[in-house]
């Protein structure tokens, strides 16, 4: 079905703004974008989801080797002893020794779901290990190349590392390309950059909603 996905404001990157603007995506491509009013003009029959806030392209995470082999996102119902953040460090390395491999896989599969919370569409390196390869792929996040990533440390919040939304957003949103959209909950992209990925409310993965706040 085709899918209009509309914001208050939609920065396309590369282009202007526009303000109470849309998305048209049929199946995993993005089949129009501008104006609300227009976009629904030339596609009438589509079922329309409106957002608060900004609408973006979705996020490139640079740590994703890192993030998924180096670091244990613990279970809900570990939060008493763990806590509720990720383990890196000497923490993981203490843990690490205890894992068993379903343990280590649903740690990997909850990273992934982390990531999609924060807006994360195409995720940096080579995975190593074939469970992992495995599981991004099933998850359905892009593979890019890690080269170029700029400084910085391990973070869920692909803008601790790109800053701003053109260094941390996967590439422009346009007629034609792949349906990888984020939504976040401000109203523009100074406030975006300051607030971080945190503020999503909804990711959108080659056409598919695959993370939406309750």
């Amino acid at each position: 079905m085709l899918t209009v996905h509309a914001a208050p404001l939609v920065l396309p990157v590369g282009a202007a703004p526009v303000e109470q603007g849309a998305v048209a995506v049929d199946g995993d491509r993005i089949v129009a974008l501008g104006p609300l009013d227009a976009v629904v003009a030339a596609h009438p029959a589509a079922r329309v989801r409106r957002w608060p806030g900004v609408l973006t392209p979705g996020l490139r995470q640079w740590d994703g080797v890192p993030l998924l082999t180096r670091c244990y996102h613990p279970d809900p119902r570990e939060a008493d002893e763990l806590g509720e953040q990720p383990l890196t460090g000497a923490e993981f390395e203490r843990l690490d020794g205890r894992m068993d491999e379903p343990r280590r896989a649903g740690s990997v599969r909850r990273g992934l779901q982390r990531m999609l919370r924060h807006g994360t569409t195409h995720v940096a390196g080579g995975f190593a290990e074939p469970a992992v390869r495995t599981a991004v792929g099933r998850a359905g996040l892009t593979v890019v190349t890690p080269g170029g990533a700029p400084a910085g440390g391990p973070d869920l919040d692909p803008f601790a590392r790109g800053r701003d939304l053109a260094g941390t957003a996967h590439g422009p949103l346009a007629v034609g390309g792949r349906a990888d959209l984020a939504v976040f909950d401000v109203p523009d992209e100074a406030a975006l950059c300051a607030a971080g990925a945190e503020t999503c409310v909804a990711t959108v993965l080659g056409g598919r909603l695959v993370y939406r706040r309750r």
